[in-house]
């Protein structure tokens, strides 16, 4: 079986601070909603209530798992909600015991009650997340969802029947691996962004294409910028202190600027010392993540949790490597990037409730490097190599957040992550691809093989690592 997916699927604008735990579960509430309507009985509903189990469960409070529910359920959008309406929808609906479903009918709502947290783990994905909606004749409407990471939300018997029948992708070039990606760029003579682009216009306009990949670019961007220049504590209670702010002020000094694109012009123009690219890497990859941290709009990345990578390691090339690079290059970079996600997404996961923090900031950081090795002007066979490089030194990476939050160690995982993908990237680019021993496609069945091995404590559930390590008290 042969699946589409789109860079636009791997790159998506949402809120922090979880793709899995936040962004998925905001969109299967929408999902219910659409399925309530569909099946005519949204006016009847007088009640919802809301079931989590497993990682859904136990890190969901830290995620803020039941705010996404009750933002999805009023029928906000993640991509086009003011984030500084957020706390004053949560506030309304915990105050009044109410909930505008939809945007169009007020039913009780109360959320300590009707959001229920279970331990234990559908037998489908970890997870999983059961809504119920009572009618008016007595009636239940029961729907139950699995959100599988990267803000992917499936439901159990829908990949069942894809098991049951051959469903052929219908790009141009459709990809499962990097075997089959490389082979398309020899008999293309083409790069991987080239072979991405065919796909991606096959799906919807050129114009369309170019003008999403920008907004992605541009939501990146803005996000490293808000970062930069957000001073305080993060929401949750562990008491991070932003870092991005004060790194960036001792970078920058007294440029004058006034919006993220100005911004970027004028880091363009500082003179970077080189024990200074280093410095400047990690703050915009904690930039991104304490913006996620504090429940603001990110691109994922693949994932919310490792939202910093990719946009890090692009500043990275556009301050340090290429001040000439523009639109073009951009575009490129994140055609790459997505690409390289999806295959990663096919052959193991992104779910760091599945496969540890390897799935999530290994998988960006070979994003990163694969995109990084082609603008750069690498070979097709040396951007799979970088991707391969990057991964292979995250191998067995848990996923242990302290409290259930997407702050220590995610935040710093990030710069760690961008750093590596540069490392990745400028090894790949010394080496003769011929001499190559670990295929792509090998360390992403390595790093599967190692998700399923791992004890499930440490696939974001807080019951090992750090999270037991160190507690709330301790910080």
């Amino acid at each position: 079986m042969e699946e589409c997916i789109s860079v636009f699927d791997m790159l998506k604008i949402g809120v922090g601070p979880s793709s899995s735990h936040t962004l998925g579960p905001w969109r299967a509430a929408e999902r219910f909603l659409s399925e309530l309507k569909s099946e005519e009985i949204f006016s009847k509903v007088i009640r919802v209530t809301v079931d989590l189990y497993g990682s859904l469960s136990l890190t969901g409070k830290g995620h803020a798992t039941d705010l996404a529910i009750m933002l999805g359920l009023s029928g906000q959008d993640p991509e086009t909600i003011p984030i500084q309406s957020i706390s004053e929808i949560i506030k309304i609906i915990e105050n009044s015991n109410e909930i505008k479903l939809g945007n169009e009918s007020i039913i009780p709502f109360y959320f300590l009650q009707d959001i229920v947290f279970n331990k234990n783990f559908l037998p489908f994905h970890a997870n999983g997340l059961m809504f119920t909606g009572f009618l008016e004749n007595g009636n239940q409407y029961i729907s139950t969802f699995y959100s599988i990471g990267g803000g992917f939300v499936v439901k159990e018997e829908r990949i069942n029947a894809k098991k049951k029948m051959a469903i052929k992708c219908a790009f141009p070039f459709p990809i499962e691996n990097a075997a089959e990606l490389l082979q398309y760029t020899i008999s293309e003579d083409k790069m991987i962004s080239e072979i991405v682009y065919e796909n991606e216009k096959s799906m919807r306009s050129e114009t369309e294409v170019n003008f999403e990949l920008m907004r992605i670019w541009h939501t990146m961007l803005e996000c490293m910028y808000i970062g930069c220049h957000s001073e305080g504590i993060l929401p949750g209670g562990l008491n991070v202190r932003r870092r991005a702010f004060d790194m960036h002020q001792g970078l920058i000094g007294l440029a004058n600027y006034n919006s993220p694109q100005s911004w970027l012009l004028e880091i363009r123009k500082t003179e970077v010392k080189f024990r200074q690219i280093l410095k400047w890497v990690s703050c915009f990859a904690l930039a991104v993540n304490e913006v996620n941290a504090a429940l603001g709009r990110v691109v994922t990345a693949p994932t919310n949790g490792s939202a910093g990578v990719i946009p890090a390691v692009l500043m990275y090339y556009l301050v340090i490597e290429n001040h000439n690079a523009g639109d073009k290059e951009i575009k490129q970079f994140l055609m790459v990037a997505g690409e390289i996600g999806s295959i990663f997404k096919k052959g193991a996961t992104i779910s760091a409730a599945m496969g540890g923090c390897q799935a999530e900031i290994g998988v960006s950081s070979a994003m990163a490097a694969a995109a990084l090795t082609e603008v750069m002007g690498g070979t097709p066979e040396q951007v799979l190599m970088a991707a391969e490089i990057a991964m292979e030194h995250h191998l067995g990476m848990t996923c242990d957040p302290i409290g259930g939050l997407v702050q220590i160690p995610c935040i710093e995982r990030n710069t760690m992550g961008a750093i590596k993908a540069i490392n990745a990237a400028e090894l790949a680019m010394q080496t003769d691809a011929k001499n190559a021993k670990v295929p792509l496609d090998k360390v992403i069945a390595t790093m599967w093989k190692t998700a399923q091995d791992m004890n499930s404590k440490y696939k974001e559930t807080s019951e090992g690592g750090l999270a037991i390590a160190v507690n709330m008290a301790d910080c």
